[in-house]
């Protein structure tokens, strides 16, 4: 007579540790969505201003603070996206930002005054291109051999491509890890064609600046993003990446 009582009693008690088991996955879930847009928030904020390049110094610190913020929530054993994932999307998104903003300026707003110092003043520093003859090609802005070329070309296409594909990365999407292959190897294309262009006219790009070939491999340093992502990107296990 007492074994139905017992065995709706352990019934009763197996159903309230999975209630409690679920709570607190639930629980769980909830506080690493939270943590995880948070630490976006400040990592987005910092991309858009260092994506300016002129206000990137003040992006910087933005950017740390989502950083130091994504890693405390790992200390902390909650659920939020890899850092490698973080640090590789968002430096993609950086990337073609900082080269689709700049070249749209010169391709669009060369005449303006905003484009005539900074253009003209990274041309002084660095790449001669943007001060050599500025806005006197018939299409106005740089007129470094080959640049407008690249301007158009990589705008409409790769650097474009690669901002959407970063965000569906950062969003663990599967499509995103896919076209983010794609665009690193298409990144890959354009370091070569740059380091190509810039060698066959270094007397045009590099006369007369105050960081020749040493100013070039500085900022150049953005171009290794696919370098350093396309190993990452074929080994990674692309089951955590959903449909």
């Amino acid at each position: 007579m007492n074994l139905p009582t017992v065995r709706g009693g352990r019934r009763r008690a197996n159903d309230a540790a999975r209630h409690s088991s679920g709570s607190g996955l639930d629980e769980h879930l909830e506080a690493s969505q939270r943590a995880q847009r948070q630490a976006d928030k400040w990592l987005i904020s910092g991309s858009l201003l260092i994506g300016t390049a002129a206000l990137g110094i003040f992006g910087l610190p933005l950017f740390l603070r989502g950083v130091w913020l994504l890693r405390k929530a790992q200390r902390d054993g909650l659920t939020v996206r890899p850092m490698l994932v973080t640090l590789l999307g968002y430096l993609v998104i950086i990337d073609a930002a900082i080269n689709t903003v700049g070249w749209a300026l010169d391709l669009v707003a060369n005449h303006t005054l905003l484009a005539r110092v900074l253009l003209n003043g990274w041309g002084n520093m660095f790449d001669a291109g943007y001060f050599w003859h500025y806005n006197e090609l018939w299409i106005g802005g740089a007129a470094g051999p080959g640049e407008k070329a690249m301007e158009v070309g990589m705008i409409l296409t790769v650097f474009t491509m690669r901002i959407a594909a970063a965000i569906g990365f950062l969003q663990m999407k599967r499509w995103g890890h896919q076209w983010m292959i794609i665009t690193c190897w298409m990144g890959v294309l354009i370091w070569c064609l740059y380091v190509f262009n810039m060698t066959m006219y270094a007397d045009v790009r590099f006369a007369g600046v105050v960081f020749p070939v040493i100013g070039w491999w500085l900022y150049d340093i953005f171009y290794i993003t696919p370098f350093l992502a396309i190993p990452y990107l074929h080994s990674v296990n692309r089951e955590i990446f959903s449909d």
